[in-house]
């Protein structure tokens, strides 16, 4: 009994702790993300002043264009986070995983059944005995 309930509880614990690790891995995705905010942020007042106070490429106002780029990175990174997560986390790598194994295993079946076709066991047992 002790040992079933043991069994039980590290099935328990293997659980809880593949939750922790996700909860942990979506908190890491989402500081990276607001690190990437801040930083764009401080990088764009830093290129603004750059162009404008600084006078450097006077003639072109060149910092709107690499703020724009960055920005659409920005928001790609933002998209990955909140969005394609939900669509390609976890539960779908686990379905995904699941699906092929599943196909691996029919193949196999498949192959099986070739095999028992072409070489039947009972011809292969009258053989030895010969």
């Amino acid at each position: 009994m002790l040992s079933f309930g043991k069994k039980k509880k590290t099935e328990i614990d293997l659980q809880q702790h593949e939750l922790l690790e996700n909860a942990q891995r979506r908190v890491k995705q989402k500081k990276r993300l607001f690190s990437h905010l801040v930083i764009f942020l401080i990088g764009s007042l830093f290129l603004v002043l750059a162009n404008k106070i600084l006078n450097y490429g006077e003639a072109y106002d060149w910092s709107v264009w690499v703020i724009l780029f960055w920005a659409f990175l920005l928001i790609l990174h933002t998209f990955n986070v909140f969005v394609t997560h939900k669509f390609m986390g976890k539960d779908w790598e686990r379905r995904q995983r699941e699906r092929l194994v599943a196909q691996q295993k029919k193949r196999i079946a498949e192959i099986q059944k070739e095999i028992d076709t072409d070489f039947p066991l009972s011809n292969i047992n009258k053989k030895k005995e010969l």
